[in-house]
């Protein structure tokens, strides 16, 4: 019976891609994607008289156009700034790119942020990484229309690191991004002055992003819903906004400051002559120690500070560093139709060049990597409001939904689980949530009746403790739950059973999305605004083990982060603070694509 089983689940995952293709081409797909629930529109945040800002500047939105590749310029969107007060070192123009100025703080300093809307269309701009009251956040319930000002008015709070600025208005977050709306933002301290790391021009961002070109070097975006739905790729890697980069560096020791700016692209980075990548710092900022790695993964979102020594290398002489190989982060059933889904991109999971350091000058002297280079403030589980209930963070992917905690993104439509207290320290589980309770029993998120997720096979039953649910009739809809395609089939997972009857049906269960939303799983990055977090324990599923074995020498767990990449079939506990400020805070996933298609809650600080 179980073989008999297998085998009928095997034979549905291996014909059903064509038909993805042909339903999300369904005319209402389009539709249900775009008509996500509405955002109220507040009155901007004004200067306050009583804020005395020790740096203040205007920050642009708005529309221009360089030379990315030879011959026709590009059309882009992109930030641009003017320093008002504060030490000119505060802002650094990126010479011939798109990206925003480079901008540098100081703990402890208070910044005012004039931020002018001079495009065509609704944005705000969220500090990605930064602990800064709700209302400075760039949540999207503070968009500003085109002609209108947002005053952001906050202390950076950070210890020192590597943030990034980006666009987040509601469901158009991959489309600014994508057309070159983001930037990077350093913060500095005492901690990270006294170890005399490289810096001035021995510290080098290296923001690495990929696009899509038409014939007349204009950018093409996610021409039609295949396009969004595993996230949009392009086929050009740009650094710093530029292709083919390289950097020109004495043979000494240099500090790399890596950020992963793609929409939804994950690169697993190596030197191409085997040499390991000793990282010191990630999201949070730096480790506690150096860690030396193989090579290392970097999932949209993710940043990293890497010490890239290049002592006693021959003048003349290159390293390239490259995306290696690896697999599992793209759906199965994408593998099988050969591309289909996005023509014309360089694959993901493949190798290439990111870009190359040349050694263009010999020298003798070179600083010494630190042994000790930072104190991190640890939260043991004890420490946890909730050490024995972590709060649930559940995936779920379909072809008409990409959910967490199984609701779709809809403003003031709290959870009770979403509710945290302010001042306390939580206990956090991010899983795959395909059928009843994903693996995660007692512990998940409650199903509920009125958000089914839109998903094939999602009539199936599940059992998720002493919850049922059933599909049920052709194209019928079930109890309130999640549009879906063979519906009727069985599935035993662990000590649940289901059973279910018919075809594109409509059925219950954690997010609606059975064995479909199970084909289509797939890595995601989270993304959860506020406070950085620790990594407690990652686990995945032995049917994932190959894939997770070309990845998981790449993780880092040994500093703090504020987006973690989460492979198929695996759970990853964390330790989160929420302190200070009240108000919504979001989570989502960084694929920026999925965070527009409704992969993203809130969580309300009371």
């Amino acid at each position: 019976m179980s073989s008999l089983k297998n085998y009928s689940r095997r034979r549905f995952l291996t014909q059903s891609g064509l038909g993805l293709v042909a339903f999300a081409g369904m005319p209402g797909f389009l539709q249900a994607m775009e008509g996500m629930h509405g955002m109220p529109k507040l009155t901007p945040n004004k200067a306050s008289p009583n804020f005395k800002p020790d740096v203040e500047f205007d920050l642009f939105c708005q529309s221009g156009s360089v030379s990315i590749l030879s011959g026709q310029q590009t059309q882009v969107q992109q930030y641009t700034a003017l320093l008002k007060t504060g030490p000119k070192e505060t802002l650094t123009n990126i010479a011939g790119s798109y990206l925003g100025p480079l901008i540098s703080l100081q703990k402890g300093q208070k910044v005012r942020i004039n931020l002018y809307n001079k495009l065509t269309e609704p944005t705000v701009t969220h500090w990605h990484g930064l602990h800064v009251p709700a209302n400075m956040d760039g949540h999207p319930q503070y968009t500003i229309d085109p002609g209108e000002i947002l005053v952001y008015e906050f202390e950076v709070l950070n210890r020192a690191g590597m943030n990034i600025y980006h666009p987040h208005p509601h469901e158009a977050t991959a489309k600014q991004v994508y057309h070159g709306l983001a930037g990077a933002l350093f913060v500095h301290d005492d901690e990270e002055a006294k170890l005399e790391l490289p810096a001035g021009e021995y510290e080098i961002p290296i923001v690495i992003q990929d696009r899509l070109f038409d014939e007349q070097n204009q950018l093409i975006y996610a021409r039609n819903m295949h396009d969004r739905m595993t996230g949009f790729y392009g086929n050009r890697i740009l650094v710093n906004g530029r292709p083919d980069f390289q950097i020109d560096v004495a043979s000494r020791a240099y500090r790399l400051r890596i950020l992963n700016g793609s929409t939804a692209r994950i690169y697993k980075l190596g030197w191409d002559d085997g040499t390991p990548i000793t990282v010191i710092g990630v999201d949070g900022g730096l480790l506690e120690q150096p860690e030396v790695k193989p090579y290392v993964m970097l999932a949209p979102g993710e940043r990293l500070d890497v010490w890239a020594d290049f002592s006693g290398r021959n003048e003349g002489s290159q390293l390239v560093m490259r995306s290696l190989d690896f697999s599992g982060v793209l759906p199965k059933m994408a593998g099988r139709m050969g591309g289909m889904m996005h023509a014309n991109t360089l694959p993901v999971g493949s190798n290439y060049p990111i870009f190359t350091a040349r050694i263009t000058k010999k020298v003798s002297d070179s600083p010494k990597l630190p042994s000790q280079l930072s104190k991190i403030n640890w939260h043991p589980i004890s420490a946890t409001a909730n050490p024995d209930k972590p709060l649930p963070i559940g995936i779920s992917e379909g072809p008409m939904a990409m959910l967490l905690n199984s609701r779709p993104y809809k403003f003031d439509d709290i959870q009770d689980f979403e509710r945290i207290k302010v001042n306390t320290i939580q206990l956090m589980e991010i899983f795959h949530a395909h059928g009843g309770s994903g693996g995660h029993g007692k512990e998940s998120a409650p199903a509920t009746e009125e958000h089914g997720g839109m998903g094939m096979m999602g009539g199936m039953k599940h059992g998720n403790d002493d919850q049922k649910g059933s599909g049920q009739s052709m194209m019928g809809m079930g109890h309130k739950g999640g549009m879906g395609m063979m519906s009727g089939m069985k599935h035993d997972d662990d000590d649940q059973k289901s059973g279910g009857q018919g075809m594109m049906g409509m059925g219950g269960g954690m997010g609606g999305m059975g064995g479909m939303g199970m084909m289509m799983t797939m890595a995601h990055p989270i993304h959860l605004h506020g406070q950085q977090f620790q990594i407690v324990s990652r686990s995945v599923s032995a049917d994932n083990a190959a894939d997770y074995a070309t990845v998981r020498d790449g993780f880092i767990e040994s500093g703090l982060k504020d987006t973690v990449l989460v492979m198929p079939g695996e759970k990853v506990r964390i330790i989160k603070p929420f302190q200070d400020f009240k108000g919504l805070f979001m989570y989502h996933c960084h694929n920026l694509e999925h965070e527009d298609m409704g992969m993203m809650r809130d969580f309300l600080i009371e």
